[in-house]
């Protein structure tokens, strides 16, 4: 037998034998062959005539008995010392460095926390006795870590796992897109070797570098927008773009897990791509992910640990997302604090969201506002959500206030009309959001009304006492006459309500017709003065116009004859329902 091979020894390096090269181009992750490589070692040591697992035992049949049996997870493997040894540095020192009593009375050795377990090792073992070994996507980045683990370098032999792992993922990396994927899938198990050992950041800066490589997704003009969509997590059909050129990798990057999907923005955001185009990525993903959680596919998680899954995976999302203006929608960051406030993510987070989203508010439609509840028994939308970010606004612009602020009041009196239908929206909720802007954000409070009108019409069994509450912020002055006609008409208003406004209609016109009369007694004053002046001349015209205007003025004594009375009529109705 020959001697055991130690560190300095030098051996001819032999090449990888590599097949089915493929180059895609804005192609999906699934489906297609992995790229392949066939590797064996320079000196296999010995002949080896099978290797057989009976249940969770390994055996390699050699000329040679076994001398040395090392224990991987629950699994053991029947092996030999030279073959082993002779490549791996740290093979070496538990053989070697044990005390003699320990080698005399047990071959055994043990290997904890070897990344990628026991079917990782069956390769190191075949690649250690000269078998070929078929490397893939899907085995290369446990197994490149695994010959870090075990230090198999090339110290110990040229050409050793190390090398040849090193130089075929360097070629997946950088030439096959999907392929990249499939070896960010294979990290998953073995999160911590693969961050020491950069295979997640250089998978990440390469799937970045090809996203980069469009030339529309470099820059940005003076006209470029943001793109512009709700987020659905029911329903991420909805997302559109204007141009599909700009965003063929995000379908292949929402496959990605959480850590990994941060790595590759944060790499994005190196490579210069437009923070519009980043900003719609994570909401890709972001809806991506909330399908499947709730379709059920990512039910393997244990229940005591989705609750923390779901927190750290938005806290994630909120602290990635782009700074810079319109790279993200309005109704995306209000999921996004909808599912803070779920999972009870970091007070500051929710605070700098809901900032955010008041910062954005003159800018957004109605719409962009609607974020659903899941609940049964809940509104179809959280009124509640919009009412923290309106306060939120009110407090940052009360110090100062901006016209911009007319644009929020006709935002939430429209959003108001979107979700007065809702059956299940309790009055308490939709007077809060009412209540929340103060009077002066509106021009005029028409569409305020129109929306209270909507809310009444859709919930019939409120009470005269609940109906009241929601009407008293409707004031006179500040509706339209037509507004004004309907509310003086309109039966689904409290009885105290339109007795008000047709009570205010009857002052507004006593002084108006008062108004008149001025009117009408100074132009008779001037009149006279001008047949005076006119010594006659004018003195048909003048009488004329004097007989026109008494006659006016009859009309008006009648008329306001008629509204006195109506208003002694409506008076002796408010004191019966009074009573």
């Amino acid at each position: 037998m020959q001697g055991f091979v130690f560190p300095g020894i030098d051996r001819p390096a032999t090449g990888m034998k590599s097949v089915d090269r493929e180059y895609p181009a804005h192609r999906s992750v699934s489906g297609g062959r992995q790229s392949k490589c066939v590797m064996s070692p320079s000196n296999a040591g010995m002949v080896v005539e099978t290797i057989e697992r009976r249940n969770k035992h390994w055996f390699v049949r050699t000329k040679v008995a076994s001398d040395l049996i090392i224990q991987v997870g629950d699994s053991s493997f029947h092996l030999h010392k030279l073959p082993m040894v002779m490549r791996s540095g740290h093979l070496n020192r538990l053989v070697f460095q044990r005390s003699d009593a320990e080698r005399e009375t047990s071959r055994k050795i043990h290997i904890d926390n070897l990344p990628g377990g026991t079917k990782v090792f069956e390769l190191v073992v075949k690649f250690c006795y000269g078998w070929k070994t078929d490397l893939t996507a899907a085995n290369i980045a446990p197994l490149y870590c695994a010959a870090h683990f075990l230090e198999m370098s090339d110290d110990f032999e040229q050409g050793n796992l190390i090398s040849k792992t090193e130089a075929f993922l360097s070629f997946l990396i950088f030439s096959s897109w999907k392929d990249t994927f499939r070896i960010l899938k294979s990290c998953e198990s073995i999160s911590s070797w693969a961050n020491e050992f950069k295979i997640t950041k250089r998978s990440a800066e390469a799937i970045a570098w090809k996203a980069c490589t469009n030339v529309k997704a470099f820059g940005s003009s003076e006209n470029d927008n943001a793109q512009c969509f709700n987020v659905l997590p029911n329903n991420a059909e909805n997302f559109k773009f204007e141009d599909e050129a700009d965003i063929w990798w995000f379908e292949d990057v929402s496959s990605l897990r959480i850590d990994h999907f941060i790595e590759v923005i944060q790499a994005l955001k190196c490579k210069g791509m437009r923070a519009d185009l980043v900003g719609s990525c994570i909401a890709h993903w972001t809806a991506k992910w909330l399908e499947r959680i709730t379709s059920g596919l990512e039910r393997m998680t244990p229940k005591h640990m989705t609750h923390q899954l779901l927190r750290v995976t938005a806290e994630c999302l909120i602290k990635v997302l782009p700074t810079e203006e319109n790279s993200v929608t309005c109704n995306f960051i209000l999921h996004l604090l909808k599912l803070g406030f779920m999972t009870k993510i970091n007070s500051e987070l929710l605070s700098m969201l809901e900032r955010r989203i008041a910062f954005m508010l003159d800018q957004c439609h109605a719409p962009d506002l609607l974020v659903k509840n899941y609940g049964g028994k809940d509104s179809v939308h959280d009124v509640g959500l919009i009412v923290r970010v309106v306060v939120s606004y009110v407090s940052i612009v009360l110090s100062s206030p901006t016209p911009k602020m007319f644009a929020v009041g006709r935002l939430i009196d429209g959003y108001l009309t979107l979700v007065a239908k809702d059956e299940n929206l309790t009055v308490n909720s939709f007077q809060s959001l009412v209540e929340a802007l103060p009077k002066d954000a509106r021009y005029c409070d028409d569409n305020l009304y129109r929306a209270i009108d909507m809310y009444l019409k859709a919930h019939p069994s409120l009470t005269e006492e609940e109906r009241m509450s929601l009407c008293g912020s409707l004031e006179y002055h500040r509706l339209s006459q037509e507004a004004r006609e309907h509310v003086m008409k309109n039966d689904r208003l409290p009885l105290k309500i339109t007795t008000r406004f047709i009570l205010l209609e009857q002052v507004n016109m006593t002084r108006s017709m008062t108004a008149i009369g001025s009117n009408y007694r100074r132009m008779k004053t001037q009149a006279i003065v001008r047949v005076n002046k006119g010594l006659g001349k004018g003195w048909m015209n003048s009488k004329k116009e004097i007989n026109l205007m008494t006659k006016e003025v009859e009309t008006m004594r009648v008329q306001l004859n008629d509204l006195q009375m109506c208003k002694l009529k409506l008076q002796n109705q408010l004191k019966r329902c009074i009573i």
